[in-house]
């Protein structure tokens, strides 16, 4: 199973809670579907915030940006217990990617609806759908047998970045002029660029590396 790199991987906090869950009996997969769970919190939580008062508003905002870091926390431990907690199963490869693609779109469409314009949510598909997108190609060129390529400028830990910095920044706006969402809008379109700009570098390195054979 080929891995992202990932820097928190080596933290001895990331090492030491992966641990913990090792000795609890949790299996990587287990792990993996508490993503989409994460996800959907986070989602659900931004889907609320134009429905609710302002103090509501700030703590959907928190739990939202809460939610998407633990989906990326998921996404290290069930590696962790694989493989180096020597978990790893034949499906294990499913359980990777598939969660990973629902949380995608639970988190990135949330978004899309939680803003205050009719083309929020069309903004929000579009956003997911380029996100799926980077994640087909990599993993199409893996079935193709070169590398699966995790690079950028928008990969999993990127989106999900600037979705946590746009939630934070929302609760500033909150506070200063009332909830309408230009800073998850910002963060949408970057995504939807940034994912379609990602795809295209990844399929360009597919091509020449399968032109190379």
């Amino acid at each position: 199973m080929e891995r992202r790199p990932l820097k928190t991987r080596r933290r001895p906090s990331a090492a030491a809670l992966a641990a913990f869950l090792l000795s609890r009996g949790v299996k990587p997969n287990h792990v993996s579907l508490a993503s989409i769970g994460f996800a959907l919190a986070a989602g659900g939580a931004l889907v609320a915030v134009p429905h609710v008062s302002t103090p509501l508003q700030v703590l959907l905002l928190v739990l939202a940006a809460l939610g998407v870091q633990l989906r990326l926390l998921s996404n290290l431990l069930d590696g962790l217990l694989a493989v180096e907690g020597g978990l790893a199963s034949p499906t294990g490869e499913l359980y990777n990617d598939v969660p990973d693609r629902i949380a995608d779109l639970l988190i990135i469409v949330g978004a899309g609806y939680a803003l205050a314009w009719d083309w929020g949510p069309p903004l929000g598909w579009a956003a997911a759908a380029a996100a799926i997108l980077t994640a087909y190609v990599r993993v199409l060129g893996g079935s193709l047998g070169v590398r699966q390529h995790f690079g950028g400028p928008m990969a999993k830990q990127h989106r999900m970045a600037v979705l946590t910095v746009a939630c934070l920044l929302s609760i500033v706006e909150v506070a200063v002029a009332g909830f309408e969402g230009w800073a998850l809008a910002a963060a949408l379109a970057a995504i939807l660029a940034g994912s379609l700009i990602t795809a295209a570098r990844r399929l360009s390195i597919v091509a020449r590396e399968l032109s190379a054979r």
